[in-house]
């Protein structure tokens, strides 16, 4: 016989970046293993430095990281890490990014425009990883720019039943903010069997982050309207979809959505207006500033856990929503 037999066991080792080390600790304790311990820091000039405590030689490793603000600071220190990851010989390497940055710019618009979507994807593949986990894309086709498995995990159902046992679902309508969320809209209309509105808007195209809502389809007057959305960023499409409801009839608007980016004006307009009720996860960290008694994060963290547990056992990751 030539050469070495081993019946070595699969190991399991979690990782994490400095963005949210909140939701790395709860994730950790859904699995119930530590996060590895890590040296990381910042050199005068900005540049990071990155060093596991531990081996990772053969391990199954798993590094989370969310792209909340320094959105660039933290992509780089998570590609530092994977390559780190790599270069200690890890046997496979999974990036969980419950807020996957560049999202947004996931096709050209105009000409002399960056897909910058895919270039993150493909940052990510150069710098070692074998494997994406993220939650609730800005569009599905993100998972194409990755040349490998990618996890899509959604938020729906959390987000879905908290509502549906705050409200009275013989009033409810649920509203998308614009046609490009219509599909997730409609998935929540069949979870929560209440008809569907949708808010027309117009972007202007040369100014950033502004926005003209036109009319409502559908029947929201006396209804209480739930408007669903992956992200919000500085508010301004989500208050002024909710404004719009509110003249036309609604009796009561609350938002629901994964990410709570909230940058810029957010703190602000999120106050002011009267929407009686923000939800998100906590994909990423909220700004001390929103601690309003008006928003509610709940925990991603048991969703993330399980699909980890699935890909660590080779099981079926789609399995774990299979009822949407």
């Amino acid at each position: 016989m030539t050469g070495i037999k081993t019946t070595g066991e699969k190991k399991m080792m979690f990782f994490s970046g400095r963005a949210h080390p909140e939701l790395a600790e709860e994730v950790a304790q859904q699995l119930g293993v530590g996060v590895v311990p890590t040296k990381a820091f910042d050199f005068a000039n900005g540049e990071i430095y990155v060093r596991y405590q531990e081996s990772a030689r053969g391990a199954d490793c798993f590094l989370i990281q969310s792209h909340t603000a320094p959105i660039n600071k933290w992509i780089m220190e998570q590609l530092i890490m994977i390559d780190a990851l790599k270069r200690a010989s890890a046997r496979s390497i999974t990036v969980i990014v419950p807020f996957y940055g560049y999202a947004r710019q996931d096709k050209k618009h105009r000409g002399r425009e960056p897909i910058s979507a895919r270039l993150i994807a493909d940052l990510m593949k150069t710098a070692g990883a074998d494997r994406i986990l993220a939650v609730d894309l800005h569009t599905d086709q993100i998972q194409g720019f990755f040349d490998g498995p990618v996890d899509h995990l959604f938020a729906l159902p959390l987000l879905a039943d908290y509502v549906g046992t705050k409200v009275d679902r013989s009033k409810l309508t649920v509203v998308s903010p614009d046609a490009g969320r219509v599909r997730v809209a409609d998935r929540w209309c069949d979870r929560l069997g209440a008809p569907l509105a949708i808010v027309h808007k117009r972007r202007d195209k040369d100014v950033a982050n502004q926005v003209t809502v036109h009319e409502v389809v559908g029947e929201v007057e006396g209804r209480i309207c739930v408007l669903v959305d992956d992200m919000i960023d500085t508010g301004g499409t989500i208050c002024a979809a909710a404004d719009a409801l509110f003249a036309h009839g609604a009796e009561d608007v609350i938002v629901t959505a994964t990410h709570g980016v909230l940058s810029g004006p957010a703190a602000d307009r999120l106050k002011n207006s009267k929407v009686s009720e923000f939800v998100f996860t906590n994909s990423l960290p909220t700004p001390s500033e929103l601690e309003l008694d008006k928003i509610t994060v709940l925990s991603i963290a048991p969703t993330i856990a399980n699909a980890v547990r699935e890909v660590f056992e080779d099981g079926s990751v789609t399995s774990l929503f299979d009822e949407q």
